[in-house]
């Protein structure tokens, strides 16, 4: 099963749908949690600048002017991205469970690359 598959069965449903404008990427986290193998978790916060994990759930059509790429031409929705942990903007957004999801919507360039 493919990377995006398997990260989309644990990503929860939104129960409102969002339309990202321009070069905009709407992307849920997926939460990472390290374990030694003792057992001892590491929180994110202890484990340094790195790029944070995510699943494209939204894409924007592209923007007006040379430098606006369209989102489509790189990405689909489902796949599984690197992103800095600073990027973007934060929202929360309702799911059809009732609870609120954080999503982050960052322009295409804050997007540091795919994985396969």
């Amino acid at each position: 099963m493919s990377p995006s598959a398997l990260a989309s069965k644990s990503l929860l449903k939104l129960a409102v749908s969002i339309e990202p404008l321009g070069d905009r990427v709407v992307v849920q986290s997926l939460e990472k949690e390290q374990v030694t193998a003792s057992g001892i978790v590491i929180p994110e916060t202890a484990s340094g600048e790195k790029p944070q994990e995510g699943v494209v759930i939204a894409l924007g059509k592209g923007g007006v002017g040379k430098d606006c790429a369209n989102p489509t031409e790189f990405l689909k929705v489902g796949d599984k991205v690197l992103f800095g942990k600073y990027a973007g903007d934060d929202v929360k957004l309702k799911a059809t469970n009732g609870k609120d999801i954080e999503v982050k919507i960052l322009h295409l360039d804050s997007v540091l690359g795919k994985i396969a």
